[in-house]
């Protein structure tokens, strides 16, 4: 299993993380018993370098990728951010496409097999695991196909990947063309064939199946199948329908699927990607019931319309233990128990906040305690945050908002008005922290049952063609509002900081 969410995910629009989200994902990754993880693109920025270089140096288990076009100067950085890497590989790409070749290389077929050969070699230079990737290699044709591949293996390529990259094939189409390339490669069997299928037509992971029935071995994918356009394969739905089919799908990926969810909740947090509730494994919905036919089954044998139980893949029935009087060993445990280990002073900030969610909500679920704490970690080190806040609303207007954030250290308050109580705590926002960025959405939706129930809120801001997205937790939805705003404008204050370079789109 390759998971490329550090990378093919964070390349979704609004999705960048912080260095400190992205070792968070990476360890639960490597938790989860990822076998590869493919930590980003460090010729893209020096943020980019320095998060492939951390992300190196924290994964205990699984191997860490980076990506490189073919060129020398992307390989070498590439090699240089994998230096402290346990299990360091070099993914090299280039397109082979004739529509690639023509209009976004500008290359002839002859020039592109010379650089796959000497990308491969470069890269092999530097580390003993490279993949190579045939770029939109569903529209290949197919001898060329197979000459760029004999290349790669014969230059030093360990992984080959045949990559659905803008998501146009069929799973019958797809099962055939690797079968086919498998069998017309001479030196095919000294490689792992490996899938990246994206999900525009929404047959990412059945094409991914259907390549792993045709002998590819590594799949490529992300966790809640996040990804540029429509996404890619989703990791947890590729895990699940392999344990739950193995009749037909006679294949094992050693992943521990009870971290699961966590894994989910988590990149939902940090990238401020809600999860459809009706999305399959992960989504609130997954293991909801609401027919009475569905029901009356249920009571009788779960297995009637359940076929897998919801702790296979970590989620646990949700327990009323905790209140206002529990204590931060409870709290502690409790959080152990939902997956978290938090350092002391993020656990004692948690804490507080837990201690005032407990005093002002009558019951408080685990799913309470997982927006808190994921509001917690992704907010924990913003350089602007919500302070205090006071709201004026009713029918008659203007509705008004006094709001201080702190910026850096420093406190600063304002007034504003505005159409509406959201509008107005805006407008004392941009007031504070100036900025041209404009509101794309805002979402908000109860974390658990009841009129007390916690709000989430998410914020996506855009300014000059970058859009991010921020996320906000609160039972106060105006304060969570205010938490998603800022948080988004932190997350574009990153942004404005990272430059990619030309052509950059890969699998």
């Amino acid at each position: 299993m390759f998971d490329t969410t550090l990378r093919d995910g964070e390349q979704s629009p609004g999705a960048s993380m912080t260095l400190e989200e992205k070792l968070e994902v990476a360890d639960i990754l490597d938790a989860l018993g990822v076998d590869v993880i493919e930590a980003g693109f460090p010729i893209a920025s020096q943020g980019d370098f320095e998060s492939v270089s951390e992300v190196a140096k924290r994964v205990k288990t699984g191997s860490v990728a980076g990506l490189a076009r073919a060129s020398e100067k992307d390989i070498d950085r590439c090699a240089e951010a994998l230096r402290d890497a346990k299990r360091p590989r070099i993914h090299t790409f280039i397109s082979t496409s004739p529509l690639h070749m023509k209009y976004k290389l500008q290359m002839e077929p002859e020039r592109v097999l010379e650089m796959v050969a000497s990308s491969v070699s470069r890269a092999r230079n530097h580390v003993e695991d490279v993949e190579w990737s045939a770029e939109d290699g569903t529209r290949t044709e197919f001898e060329f196909l197979c000459r760029a591949v004999e290349i790669a293996i014969r230059a030093g390529a360990t992984t080959i990947n045949i990559p659905d990259t803008v998501g146009y094939t069929t799973p019958a189409e797809y099962e055939s063309l690797l079968t086919r390339l498998r069998e017309a490669v001479p030196n095919a069997d000294k490689a792992i064939f490996s899938v990246h299928c994206h999900n525009d037509l929404g047959l990412a992971v059945a094409n991914s199946l259907a390549g792993v029935r045709a002998g590819a071995r590594q799949i490529e994918c992300t966790i809640n199948g996040i990804g540029e356009r429509a996404g890619n394969a989703a990791l947890e739905e590729i895990v699940m329908a392999m344990r739950t089919r193995p009749d037909a799908l006679p294949f094992h990926t050693g992943i521990e699927t009870k971290l699961l969810t966590r894994a989910s909740k988590l990149v939902s947090a940090v990238t401020s990607f809600p999860v459809q509730y009706n999305k399959a494994i992960v989504g609130r919905n997954a293991f909801a019931h609401e027919s009475g036919i569905h029901q009356d089954g249920m009571l009788k044998n779960a297995f009637t319309y359940e076929i897998m139980t919801p702790e296979s893949v970590g989620v646990a029935k949700t327990a009323l233990v905790m209140g206002k009087h529990s204590g931060r060993h409870a709290f502690r445990e409790k959080l152990k128990e939902l997956g978290y280990e938090l350092g002391d002073n993020a656990l004692e900030d948690a804490f507080k906040r837990f201690k005032d969610l407990a005093d002002r909500k009558k019951i408080v679920y685990d799913d309470d305690l997982i927006a808190l704490v994921d509001d917690e970690i992704v907010n924990a080190h913003e350089f602007i945050k919500v302070d205090a806040l006071m709201v004026m609303a009713g029918t008659h207007g203007p509705q008004s908002a006094a709001l201080t954030l702190d910026i850096g250290g420093d406190k600063r308050t304002h007034q504003a008005t505005g159409n509406g109580p959201v509008d107005a705590i805006f407008n004392a926002i941009k007031a504070l922290a100036p900025h041209e960025a404009t509101l794309e959405l805002f979402q908000v939706h109860a974390v658990t049952e009841g009129t007390d129930a916690q709000a989430e809120v998410s914020v996506r801001l855009s300014e000059d063609g970058k859009s991010v997205t921020g996320r906000g937790a609160d039972p106060d939805t105006l304060v969570a509002s205010a938490r998603a705003y800022v948080s988004a404008l932190n997350r574009l204050m990153t942004k404005r900081g990272k430059t990619k370079p030309e052509a950059m789109q890969a699998g």
